[in-house]
């Protein structure tokens, strides 16, 4: 037994002495990590001092743990300096932004690109001060806070001031961008609006220059009636009432039936003794038996005494080419390819000549206004129409009017600096020039009263011809009879009173209606005109109520409807 309880005793020493050893031997693994913890923490404590150059730390990675320690042994004024040299630095590189970006823009303002540069300029050269960079930059030494504080002062000011340009800036760069874009934009649109006036200019004369459907079948109809029954439309020996020179003469020259029927119709029914008046109608060859139909099939109302008198330009044998300055450049080879060769696509490539192009400017029809002393020989007086008035009062006072000499009787249209000579006539020219008079005032043909003794007297038709035969080149006016009437008749024009003669109802929609009541003679001058359906509708019934409508063929033609 006793035995036994020695060897009990004797193992419960061993395990307490096991015991001890392993705590032992845990304390010492414990007291070497420690040891070692020690020594890193104060190798990485030692080993990067804090400094200008090394002011830039990494924020990302296993440099976290970096920078947390260097953040345990940071110079706050350092950390100071670092910030304000750094704002300084930002600010330099974006005033130098600003300029070159106005530089881009091309701004006309050369005091702010002179502004940006200076400010520049100054913070740099305040980071570059000898006492500034020995004292805060440069130092490895501890830094002043006196010096400090005077560079944080210098910096901060011209940074407020720069933060103020910039934004005054940045708000005068927005408006530039818009404004350039709106210029952009206002280009682009021009160019189409510019595009689309030309192609509705052209296609505008394409449609006033037409025959329409219902004009060319009324015509047609005529013609086929006077050939159904040639015996019924036989020509009639002249009247002596054609050339007594006691009656009141009219001239209407066109090819257009319907309108030369509704000038002679408002003429009559508004005259107070319509058997006085006589109408020459002169047409070309191909409208004459037509417009002879029409007239022997719709008499004048009013009773007898009242003639029309219908011929055609080939009834004046002297209107021939050696005589007629028109008709001679007509057969010009450049002549007929500007006025005959004018292709579409060229015609709306000048929207302002391209009126000028027509060839219709060039018609005997269109100048025959200039020969009416020689087409009729033994009147004295003759009130010129064009196809597109119509009349509204008794025009007989005008053969009573005091001439005063003068050869033309006319309505003056210059108001303003508006159509005057120089408008017409090409004043560059030495010829034009000298002759003329720029600020002369215009006056209007389609309502005109010729006294055809003072036409002779003047020779009017020969001052016509010289012009007309310098002018083949087109250098002295662009086209048309206007301007060899403003210059055929310089100084023999006598002004009559407005309200015989009203114009631009074929063009113009604000004239006073006042004024149209009030006229004798309103004009549909221009390119809307009443037989169109391009027509002024608040116009157009002026036109319409002297249209013969019970006339067979107008129903047959629909014409107006």
């Amino acid at each position: 037994m006793a035995v036994a309880v020695r060897g009990g005793r004797g193992s419960s020493s061993f395990a307490g002495s096991g015991l001890r050893h392993l705590l032992s031997y845990r304390i010492f693994v414990s007291a070497m990590f420690t040891l070692l913890f020690l020594a890193t923490l104060s190798v990485l404590l030692t080993s990067h001092p804090s400094s200008y150059q090394d002011s830039v730390i990494p924020t990302t990675g296993n440099a976290y743990v970096q920078r947390t320690f260097l953040a345990l042994k940071s110079d706050p004024i350092k950390t100071r300096l670092d910030l304000i040299h750094k704002q300084a630095r930002d600010h330099v590189a974006l005033v130098n932004a600003y300029a070159a970006y106005a530089r881009k823009l091309k701004l006309e303002s050369s005091k702010q690109l002179r502004m940006f540069d200076d400010l520049a300029q100054n913070i740099s050269e305040i980071m570059l001060k000898p006492s500034y960079r020995a004292s805060l930059l440069e130092s490895n030494g501890p830094v002043d806070e006196d010096v400090l504080r005077q560079f944080e002062k210098e910096v901060k000011e011209k940074v407020k001031f720069a933060r103020l340009m910039i934004l005054e800036a940045k708000e005068s760069y927005d408006n530039q961008l818009k404004i350039q874009k709106l210029k952009d934009t206002i280009f682009a649109v021009n160019e189409l609006l510019i595009k689309a006036k030309k192609n509705g200019a052209f296609a505008s004369l394409i449609a006033a220059k037409s025959t329409p459907k219902s004009l060319h079948c009324l015509a047609m109809r005529l013609m086929e009636e006077r050939i159904a029954h040639p015996d019924k439309y036989s020509d009639e020996e002249p009247k002596p009432e054609f050339e007594d020179p006691t009656l009141y003469h009219y001239a209407i020259f066109s090819d257009n039936v319907i309108a030369v029927s509704v000038v002679v119709n408002s003429a009559i029914k508004n005259a107070a003794e319509p058997w006085k008046h006589v109408f020459h109608v002169v047409t070309d060859r191909m409208n004459l038996a037509a417009m002879k139909v029409w007239f022997r099939r719709r008499p004048i109302e009013g009773g007898p005494g009242a003639y029309v008198e219908v011929k055609s330009v080939e009834h004046f044998p002297f209107l021939n080419s050696s005589y007629v300055p028109v008709l001679r450049q007509l057969e010009s080879v450049n002549m007929q390819k500007f006025y005959f060769e004018n292709r579409a696509e060229n015609a709306t490539k000048d929207v302002n000549n391209m009126k000028f192009r027509n060839p219709k400017y060039l018609s005997m029809l269109n100048h025959l206004r200039f020969y009416l002393p020689e087409m009729y020989p033994k009147l004295h007086r003759i009130l010129f129409l064009d196809d597109d008035v119509v009349v509204q009062k008794d025009l007989t006072p005008l053969w009573k009017i005091n001439m005063d000499g003068k050869v033309n009787g006319a309505v003056e249209t210059c108001f303003g600096s508006f159509h005057r000579y120089g408008q017409y006539l090409n004043f560059s020219h030495p010829l034009i020039r000298e002759r003329f008079n720029p600020k002369s005032c215009a006056w209007a043909f389609g309502m005109n009263i010729f006294n055809l003794d003072a036409w002779r007297r003047e020779k009017c038709t020969e001052e016509y011809h010289y012009w007309q035969n310098l002018n083949e080149d087109r250098t002295l006016w662009k086209s048309g009879t206007l301007p060899a009437g403003l210059i055929a008749f310089y100084s023999t024009t006598k002004f009559l009173d407005k309200s015989w003669h009203v114009l631009g109802l074929g063009y113009n929609p604000s004239v006073s209606m006042d004024h149209i009541n009030n006229a004798a003679v309103i004009h549909f001058n221009g390119n809307m005109k009443p037989w169109l359906d391009i027509a002024l509708n608040q116009f157009k019934h002026l036109w319409t109520k002297y249209v013969d409508y019970e006339m067979e063929f107008v129903q047959v033609c629909n014409f107006g409807l």
